[in-house]
């Protein structure tokens, strides 16, 4: 199987920063693995947006991306070191990489670099609100008002403001994809505003979908469940990391590389009749939903 050499533990970590790093990660998350992201020609010239494409899920969807032909385009909010390193390998293997730096809580900034990117390419093809932060929180009374409004900023806003810069540059056959979370069908103890911010992008992702369809776009969302990313030891506990992922059906954390392959399909002729859908990436456990 392509997956028997993933990690069914991790060592016990955090990282002070928030969101984390993936270049200081133990093990690092993997992004491309023999198997997985076969070249191929499903996005060729395709031009492509991805919210925090610099590390974790959003790296190895930009890596995927780029692998079948699309011309990506990263946003990412200050982890320069990433960024940089996935532009570099993106490049190394003959990719075009485009590396955009803000935060896209900031409405004027998203309109901005849309508009930046959508007039250097004539138009935008697919788009992926991807980024998102999360604070683990034992109680509703340890959420501030600052907490609430800023993960709800980068987790729902943002995708509204880029989705609607984007119309524009966007025609028939456009696609644009949420990242939402097993979270938001089921809820999380500790997590009680990410997981308010992923049930808000389902929705999104249902009512934008209805929007659209007349004008030939797609919205579709994937939910991923436990995966190996940079928010994982930037958020959680020791004990929570180094137990990450044991308790889903397949007993371990996905890898972003895992992940990526729904992307690529969601955002290619191959899905022209899907919109308005969630795929669930999750080690094997049942939403029905």
């Amino acid at each position: 199987m392509a997956n028997m050499n993933f990690p069914t533990s991790f060592p016990a970590q955090v990282q002070e920063r928030h969101p984390g790093i993936e270049s200081e990660m133990n093990p690092r998350p993997i992004f491309k693995a023999n198997g997985y992201n076969v070249i191929g020609e499903k996005l060729k010239n395709k031009i492509a947006v991805i919210t925090g494409g610099d590390s974790g899920i959003g790296r190895a969807v930009a890596y995927a991306f780029s692998k079948h032909g699309a011309k990506v385009n990263i946003l990412y909010f200050d982890e320069d070191v990433d960024a940089l390193e996935t532009k570099s390998i993106i490049e190394s293997e003959g990719g075009e990489c485009n590396l955009y730096k803000g935060d896209i809580a900031n409405e004027q900034y998203c309109i901005s670099v849309i508009d930046e990117i959508g007039k250097k390419y004539g138009n935008i093809d697919i788009l992926v609100n991807n980024s998102a932060v999360q604070y683990s929180k034992n109680s509703i009374d340890q959420i501030d008002t600052d907490q609430m409004l800023r993960t709800f900023e980068v987790n729902v806003f943002a995708n509204f403001y880029l989705s609607k810069a984007s119309l524009k540059y966007m025609t028939s056959g456009a696609s644009i994809i949420n990242t939402s979370s097993v979270t938001a069908f089921h809820g999380h103890k500790t997590l009680i505003d990410y997981s308010s911010t992923k049930g808000a992008i389902t929705s999104l992702t249902r009512s934008l979908s209805m929007n659209l369809a007349d004008k030939g776009i797609r919205v579709n969302a994937v939910a991923p469940g436990p995966i190996w990313t940079p928010l994982i030891p930037s958020s959680f506990t020791l004990e929570e990391v180094s137990t990450f992922g044991s308790q889903t059906p397949m007993k371990r954390a996905g890898q972003p590389v895992e992940v990526a392959g729904a992307y690529v399909f969601l955002a290619s002729d191959e899905a022209s009749f899907i919109t308005g859908q969630t795929i669930h990436i999750n080690g094997g456990e049942i939403v029905n939903a």
